[in-house]
């Protein structure tokens, strides 16, 4: 089972990128389940306004397999927050993080020591939160990095790809190319892999 941690201010494109992934997944792997979780079951307002509702909180979440770190404006405040980090440092899930759900892994000290990816481009103005990652970590520009089992995404759009990836290490690599063929994203996924590229450096 999956469960996507989500936090006020997440991005709603990480939500489409993940929920949505998974969503059109399941109608080719009937056994695929996931669920949302948060500080607290319930309300969750995404960034710009959107609002979601939270399936499981911290203390309530069932023993999820696959465990996925979104990333939004919302990153700093979920990387202070004590509840979060200790909920990610005591899964014994696998972890993936898309966007700036990374950073989120790192104030958890879950990167120590490990090559990690997270968004790149940024508005004008805006602070790369590549060059935030703590000195116990490198940061390298790719479409995803797997060290060790534990898997970050590029930045925005590229949460995409990084679903279809996790989607083959549990569901195999049919689930992942027939999900990708049905959404239309084969030539993206291609692309993208082609001009980033993945790493597993562990």
């Amino acid at each position: 089972m999956y469960g996507i941690l989500i936090y006020d201010g997440v991005e709603p494109i990480d939500i489409g990128a993940t929920f949505g992934v998974l969503s059109m997944a399941r109608r080719i792997a009937p056994d695929l389940n996931f669920a949302g979780v948060a500080r607290e079951a319930g309300e969750v307002l995404c960034a710009s306004g959107l609002k979601m509702q939270a399936d499981f909180g911290f203390d309530d979440a069932p023993a999820f397999d696959d465990l996925i770190v979104t990333g939004g404006p919302g990153w700093t405040d979920a990387a202070a927050d004590v509840a979060t980090l200790d909920y990610l440092r005591g899964t014994a899930a696998r972890i993936t993080s898309v966007c700036t759900g990374a950073m989120i892994l790192a104030a958890a000290g879950l990167l120590d020591g490990k090559q990690a990816t997270t968004k790149h481009e940024v508005f004008a103005g805006e602070t790369n939160p590549a060059t935030l990652f703590p000195s116990s970590v490198t940061c390298r520009h790719a479409a995803l990095i797997d060290d060790g089992g534990t898997v970050t995404g590029g930045g925005v759009s590229l949460g995409i790809d990084t679903m279809f990836y996790c989607l083959a290490r549990s569901h195999g690599p049919h689930v992942a190319r027939e999900t990708a063929r049905v959404m239309e994203y084969e030539r993206a996924l291609a692309a993208n892999r082609a001009a980033l590229g993945y790493t597993s450096p562990g």
